[in-house]
């Protein structure tokens, strides 16, 4: 296992290992200039192959869930491999977070970049066709870090990639993220059942707990969800108000005490928005990942896609190449 790193003028470093493509860290600075690790994840790389909830992972072959771990395609049925009780979640039992990709350093013209590369061979926990995917970290002199994914398949085959990094924008997550105010470009989301899944809804958000239309602290979000009797937390898909395949800027979240803010540009129709109630993991530092540690926002397709013709399609078939673009931009108030 071994880490790669990214670095710019601005000392702002971020470190890629070559198992599951893993974002181990992103030191940027707070308002004070102060450098600071805004990502959770373990100082013990193994700990990412033993124990890890997909810390900084790229999640496929397909992010999200897959009810019953079923789909059809070109008149043929699927059945993928179940790891989320009766679902498929984030690529079945080995997805892309578990392997070693081929990893090297290259530069670019803007900037330092490490290039990954893996092929998911025909059969791989139920999914048709060889893909090869590469993807691209790159971080430039704007402290964007760029994520670019790239695939091919030699048959139709389905394909939703992501990256699962876990953010604190606190001084380094000294403190929980419920002072981050947060902005989400979206007006719906797809509702889910009680397996999580989708129910094929296409519902619209604004004056619900949900509603990131206008910034707000994500304490007073999750204080609203608990009087209304939600579960307590995020974990649901936006529709993303954008233009389809256009990089767009979708998100932005700032925390007032470090003055660090994230904004978050993608070329994908969806995004979930996860904050783990409580991870109770000792990560790195040996610090414990309590409660509120965390916030995720996961550029994607919908979840369930394949069983629901109305999303936008997760098709890929031979001799096309799926394209995707997300950047995490770093600022500070």
């Amino acid at each position: 296992m071994q880490e790669f790193e990214l670095k710019n003028s601005r000392d702002t470093r971020v470190g890629i290992l070559d198992y599951g493509g893993v974002i181990t860290r992103i030191e940027v600075p707070d308002t004070n200039g102060t450098i600071g690790d805004v990502v959770l994840g373990f100082d013990d790389y193994s700990k990412y192959r033993d124990r890890s909830p997909y810390f900084g992972a790229i999640i496929g072959r397909y992010a999200n869930r897959i009810a019953s771990g079923k789909f059809d395609l070109e008149g043929k049925s699927y059945q993928l491999d179940l790891n989320n009780g009766p679902n498929s979640l984030h690529g079945g039992i080995q997805g892309f977070d578990k392997v070693y990709w081929n990893a090297e350093k290259v530069k670019t013209l803007s900037g330092q970049s490490i290039k990954l590369q893996y092929t998911s061979p025909d059969g791989d926990q139920g999914f048709p066709g060889n893909l090869e995917c590469t993807v691209v970290y790159t971080l430039n002199e704007a402290n964007e870090l760029k994520i670019e994914y790239q695939a091919f398949t030699d048959k139709t085959t389905i394909i939703n990639l992501t990256n699962h990094t876990y953010f604190n924008l606190n001084n380094s997550g000294g403190s929980d993220i419920r002072n981050h105010e947060l902005e989400i470009h979206a007006s719906q989301f797809t509702p889910v059942n009680e397996d999580l899944t989708p129910t094929g809804e296409i519902t619209e958000i604004q004056g619900s707990p949900l509603d990131f239309l206008v910034t707000r602290t994500l304490g007073d979000a999750i204080d609203q969800q608990e009087e209304m009797g939600a579960e307590p937390g995020f974990d649901f898909n936006y529709v993303l108000d954008k233009e389809p395949n256009q990089l767009e800027l979708v998100a932005r979240v700032a925390s007032p005490l470090s003055g660090r803010i994230l904004e978050v540009l993608t070329t994908e129709p969806g995004m979930q928005f996860y904050t783990p109630p409580s991870l109770d993991i000792f990560g790195k530092g040996q610090k414990l990942y309590g409660d509120w540690p965390a916030f995720c926002l996961e550029s994607q397709h919908f979840p369930d896609s394949p069983n629901q013709s109305h999303f936008p399609s997760v098709i890929l078939r031979q001799g096309e190449i799926f394209k995707s673009t997300t950047i995490y931009r770093f600022k500070v108030l």
